[in-house]
């Protein structure tokens, strides 16, 4: 399991800061977060980050979550 820290608007959608899902990689973490919590759907469609201990990864849907890693959902960015 891997524990999701959460804020903003994440925060408010899901209900809670931290939320805990079971997943291996980012694809299968931001994938049962939307079925989990549906209100983050729309926000996990338009596109995140996911911080895993300090690292952010943007398009990295395979890379694996370490057990016991520190993960933050983050709003993506865009630069200009």
């Amino acid at each position: 399991m891997v524990q999701v820290k959460l804020s903003g608007s994440f925060k408010q959608a899901a209900g809670r800061a931290e939320v805990e899902v079971e997943a291996a990689n980012i694809h299968q973490l931001l994938t049962r977060l939307g079925q989990d919590h549906p209100k983050l759907k729309p926000m996990l469609d338009r596109g995140v980050a996911v911080a895993i201990d300090g690292q952010i990864y943007r398009d990295d849907q395979f890379r694996p979550i370490p057990a016991g890693s520190e993960v933050f959902l983050l709003p993506r960015l865009a630069g200009g």
